[in-house]
């Protein structure tokens, strides 16, 4: 039976990445109110975000810093924009300390709203930039399968999952895919991960190659994979990934929305990966989710190259209502000094320890196939068979099924496929840690009794 807020959002919203013919009758989890790692539902009952949200509230729930400053400005100006020749003051800060922090030279910045429409400039910008310099065939963009990097027309296919491009029409011409570096479920047997990341650094050669150098314009990936299943880079990978795309003029764009800002025990994950990127897209933990604020890094060569595209057309025409808004932006640069001034990044970090030695100990868990990830975010993928790594059918759901079991056991994660994902807030204290992975625990249990009792595994 649905309550009235149940009945009243099934027949009002479209839930994103939700199954919109089984909500209807199972309803939403409605929740209400937040506290540090700790959410709320209507009935008071308590869960562990062990989500962060969606990978964003890196400082948790009801910062009072943060409120305050929001106020703050929507006293003082609560929205103007940067269209025009028009600034001001936060919009300008947050630029200087988004420079400051970037682990690359980075000449100037561009705000947007989420991480879909900044990868969605990233393509609008690289396309200009090649037009600019008298490159008009350098265009095609190469992704990775599993990748993601948003659900716009562009971003979305970039991002290399079937669902975001089934019946919606995509892929993109020109938007190509090479394989996942996921050395669990793609290596060859007896394939070492330096092994395999020659042979996937070679794959992407071959694509240049077929397509043509002077068609290919930039490689898109995320230091460490989110939505695709928390996918980790094998050794060398980005090393030998940049030796080719060095020899061949083709950028790198780091999408840092889920990594950036401490997530891999590092300001970003880039430095934690070995990755050089050209351009960087951030988003997410850059307001801790506060506000919706993107922010696209660019380097000179193509800043320069925009101004005299700008000056010959007579505008640079790119750009929406809410870049740089003035509330997100003060949000933003409140939240940066906080990351500093009170070391998130170096407490996070020196809580990873905590956070996989808990991790380690599902490794021997009987659905567990693979326990994968970096610093304070890490996936588990179940399995039917740990030793044939044979995956569950996927109309038994097991992934989904887990993660209601975990729901109801106050912890709040997020299955992608049969790999539960956990990235709690970068605040979380050892000692949640510990209640985090307690629940964990038990939920896992439950599901495997929930296996053996209807033989999911076939």
């Amino acid at each position: 039976m649905l309550t009235n807020l149940q009945t009243r959002d099934v027949e009002t919203l479209i839930h994103p990445y939700t199954n919109l013919h089984a909500i209807r009758s199972t309803g939403p989890l409605v929740l209400e109110r937040g506290k540090g790692i700790w959410v709320y539902d209507t009935e008071g009952k308590a869960y562990i975000e062990g989500m962060a949200g969606l990978w964003c509230t890196a400082l948790g729930y009801g910062n009072e810093e943060l409120v305050e400053t929001a106020r703050e400005q929507m006293l003082k100006m609560p929205f103007t924009h940067l269209f025009g020749g028009k600034s001001h003051d936060p919009a300008i800060e947050l630029a200087e300390k988004l420079k400051e922090m970037a682990p690359m030279q980075v000449s100037k910045v561009f705000f947007g709203c989420s991480g879909s429409d900044a990868n969605d400039t990233q393509i609008k910008l690289i396309w200009y930039y090649n037009n600019a310099i008298g490159r008009p065939l350098k265009k095609k963009i190469i992704a990775r399968l599993k990748g993601y990097h948003g659900v716009t027309i562009a971003s979305a296919s970039l991002t290399g999952l079937p669902n975001n491009h089934i019946d919606f029409d995509l892929p993109l011409p020109g938007m190509l895919h090479v394989s996942c570096p996921h050395h669990y479920r793609f290596g060859l047997p007896g394939e070492t991960e330096e092994e395999y990341a020659t042979r996937l650094a070679a794959e992407l050669e071959e694509m240049i190659l077929r397509e043509g150098p002077d068609t290919v314009a930039a490689f898109i990936a995320e230091p460490v994979g989110g939505a695709g299943g928390v996918t980790v880079p094998p050794a060398t990978y980005y090393e030998k990934i940049q030796a080719v795309l060095t020899k061949y003029d083709v950028l790198l764009i780091a999408d840092e929305v889920i990594c950036g800002f401490g997530r891999l025990g590092t300001p970003f994950g880039s430095q934690a990966m070995n990755m050089k990127p050209d351009t960087m897209t951030l988003a997410k933990a850059i307001t801790s989710a506060y506000f919706p604020v993107s922010a696209v890094l660019i380097p000179e060569k193509m800043y320069a190259a925009m101004i005299d595209e700008s000056k010959k057309i007579g505008v640079f025409a790119h750009g929406y209502t809410y870049s740089g808004h003035p509330v997100g932006a003060a949000i933003g640069v409140k939240t940066l000094e906080i990351y500093e001034r009170d070391k998130i990044f170096e407490k996070a970090a020196a809580k990873i320890p905590a956070f996989w030695k808990r991790l380690d100990v599902l490794r021997d868990h009987p659905l567990v196939g693979e326990v994968r990830g970096k610093g304070l975010v890490a996936g588990l993928e179940l399995v039917a068979d740990k030793a044939t790594k044979r995956a569950f059918d996927v109309k038994a759901a097991v992934g989904a099924k887990a993660t209601m079991m975990l729901q109801e056991e106050g912890l709040i994660v997020r299955n992608l496929g049969d790999t539960i994902a956990v990235c709690p807030p970068l605040v979380i204290t050892e000692e949640e840690i510990e209640d985090l992975f307690d629940r964990m625990a038990r939920g896992l249990d439950r599901t495997e009794a929930l296996v053996r009792e209807h033989a999911l595994r076939g």
